[in-house]
């Protein structure tokens, strides 16, 4: 059960501080612009449904967090040189074109031709010889490569097209999840439940794309890490799909047993996907295997994920408190810990009349939202423990307050 914590310093969320999203915008407008072009789907409906949530963003925590630490620690790793010189050789040889390009390839066989006859002359302006082209001239290796690196940040401050890449795919992720997600809290879908399963094509569609996109980065670390986020987000589906409007629910025998839950059900569903887009982020940028820069990356990612997860919680019981339904979360099991009356209540699943009435009271008569609120200023305190390990920087300033802005709805 997560401990009683004290507030961070106040004076902090209202001091002047550097706009991670100023500073990034740029990028942040391109990776928008660019996304759609990428997924190529030829099919309307489905390029629809991307536009209204790849031009309607949310927060874009999610690329905001991969380009803002990819800009934070670009120098640093040990194998940046090669990273860098690789990036290079791409943009010369016109591979950093090609990552630019949609997902559907025409090379690649989607459908059958109908228009093409099934004599063999055919084939053959499909096999006539080419004319080999000369490969460009790649830039030498750099010396540092060869040489002991040492640990400076990139100056001026670059981004590789891998970590922006790695920044849409993780959108394309989230957004497929999110449409996942539509489908199982929808509970006044059309009966023929055309609604529900546009939105499982939809995300199914999404993931498909971000797997090939996942397939053109070039680092097996970054491919399993990305891999086993799609792996925790589909385990956390199952998770909830199994502990909604079922009785398993009623198992719950203490507060503490539905903390376990509840933080479980946040790493699956979202913690693990910022925490490890982090340290894919860092990766791709020369971060090696026992180096301190993707560990960073990694527990700012999932204390930032957290932080952020309590106070949409928060905020939804301030506006709806029928939001328990989806699951007890963070106000609801800090009330029953202070009302022990809600704990038939729960294990029914507020099923019988009154019982959305009197939770409703319990939660706004107790500690529980202000307890709630508490805990996510404590998580956004922790990732902004970490920072400490960079160098100086502006980006570094952008992360500081993208810790405060989570936690302060005003900012």
């Amino acid at each position: 059960m997560p401990p009683r914590t004290t507030i961070i310093n106040t004076a902090e969320l209202h001091s002047p501080r550097l706009d991670p999203f100023v500073l990034l915008a740029s990028e942040l407008d391109y990776l928008r612009g660019n996304l759609l072009r990428l997924l190529g789907s030829a099919h309307p409906t489905l390029h629809q449904l991307a536009q209204h949530y790849f031009t309607n963003p949310s927060k874009q925590i999610r690329p905001l967090v991969v380009l803002l630490f990819s800009r934070a620690t670009n120098g640093l790793g040990d194998g940046w040189e090669q990273k860098k010189w690789i990036a290079e050789c791409e943009r010369v040889s016109g591979r950093h074109e090609e990552l630019n390009r949609p997902l559907t390839r025409p090379g690649v066989l989607n459908d059958c031709n109908p228009n093409m006859s099934d004599d063999t002359a055919s084939f053959q302006s499909l096999f006539s010889l080419q004319t080999p082209q000369i490969p460009p001239e790649l830039p030498p290796l750099p010396l540092s490569y060869k040489t002991d690196h040492t640990p400076i940040l990139a100056n001026p401050p670059i981004i590789l097209p891998a970590q922006i890449r790695l920044a849409q795919l993780m959108e394309m992720i989230h957004v497929a999840s999110s449409l996942h997600d539509q489908v199982a809290n929808d509970t006044n879908s059309p009966s023929d439940g055309t609604g529900n399963k546009l939105a499982i094509l939809g995300g199914d569609f999404l993931l498909g794309r971000a797997s090939t996109a996942l397939s053109r980065l070039g680092d097996d670390e970054v491919v399993e890490l990305v891999a086993t986020v799609i792996a925790n987000i589909v385990e956390g589906a199952v998770w909830k799909a199994g502990n909604v409007g079922t009785r398993v629910v009623s198992a719950l025998s203490s507060p503490a047993q539905g903390w376990n839950r509840y933080l479980n059900r946040i790493y699956l569903g979202s913690a693990s996907l910022l925490a490890k887009a982090g340290r894919a982020a860092v990766i791709l940028g020369g971060s090696k295997e026992g180096e301190i820069w993707k560990e960073i990356a990694y527990m700012y990612g999932l204390h930032i994920a957290f932080a952020n997860q309590l106070m949409k919680d928060v905020d939804a019981y301030e506006d709806d408190a029928d939001s328990f339904k989806a699951g007890p979360t963070g106000p609801l099991l800090y009330a029953w810990e202070d009302h022990s009356f809600l704990k038939p209540i729960i294990e029914r699943q507020l099923s019988e009349d009154g019982d959305v009435e009197h939770v409703r009271h319990a939660v706004h008569t107790s500690s529980g939202i202000e307890r709630t609120r508490t805990l996510a200023l404590t998580h956004a305190e922790k990732a902004r423990e970490v920072l400490r390990f960079l160098p100086d920087s502006d980006t570094k300033d952008a992360l500081r307050e993208l810790t405060i802005r989570v936690v302060d709805q005003t900012r």
